[in-house]
C-alpha cells in the first residue's frame, strides 16, 4: 500500500507533467501559428508584386523549386527572378482554398493566375491564365528557407509561345 505521503509526491509530479505537456503544447501551436502567418504573410506580398518584402521573407539561402524541377538558391537570385517574373505576369496572383500543416512544413492548395505581357507590352484578356496549383513553404527562424511549385504550367507555356 502506499502511504499519504507516497500519494501527494505522485500527484505533485503528475501535476507538474501535465503544467509542463500544456505549457511544450502552447509554445509549439505559437510556433506553427507563427509559420504559417509568415507563409501568408509570403503570400500577400507575392500576390502585391512586394518583391523588397518578399526579399525580407526569405532566408539568405532560400531555395526556390518551380513547377518544371528547376532550382535556385539564395534570397538575392531569388529577388531578381521575382523581377523578371513580375515584368512578365504583372497580375500574378496565389490564391489559396486549403492550407495543411505539420511542424514548419506547410502545403498551399489553390490556384495560381496570371496575365502575360507580351514583348511589345499589352496584356490583352487572350493572355490570362489561371491553373489550379499548389505550393510547399518550409519556416525557418521566421523566414521562407523553401518553396515549392507544383503545377501544370503547359497553358501559361502555350500562351507564351503564341505571343512569339
Amino acid at each position: 500500500m502506499i502511504g499519504n505521503k507516497m500519494k501527494r509526491i505522485i500527484i505533485i509530479i503528475l501535476i507538474s507533467l501535465i503544467f509542463s505537456i500544456s505549457i511544450y503544447c502552447q509554445a509549439y501551436k505559437q510556433s506553427n501559428d507563427m509559420d504559417l502567418k509568415v507563409v501568408h504573410d509570403f503570400v500577400e506580398s507575392i500576390n502585391s508584386a512586394n518583391v523588397d518584402r518578399i526579399y525580407d521573407l526569405m532566408t539568405i539561402d532560400h531555395v526556390f523549386i518551380d513547377s518544371q524541377g528547376n532550382k535556385m538558391i539564395g534570397n538575392e537570385n531569388m529577388k531578381n527572378a521575382w523581377i523578371g517574373y513580375f515584368s512578365l505576369f504583372p497580375d500574378y496572383k496565389i490564391e489559396i482554398t486549403d492550407t495543411l500543416q505539420n511542424d514548419s512544413i506547410i502545403v498551399l492548395l489553390g490556384f495560381a493566375s496570371g496575365t502575360y505581357k507580351t514583348n511589345k507590352g499589352s496584356s490583352d484578356k487572350n493572355n490570362y491564365w489561371r491553373v489550379p496549383a499548389s505550393w510547399k513553404a518550409i519556416v525557418d527562424d521566421e523566414k521562407i528557407k523553401f518553396w515549392q511549385v507544383y503545377a501544370d504550367n503547359s497553358v501559361v507555356i502555350g500562351i507564351i509561345n503564341k505571343n512569339k
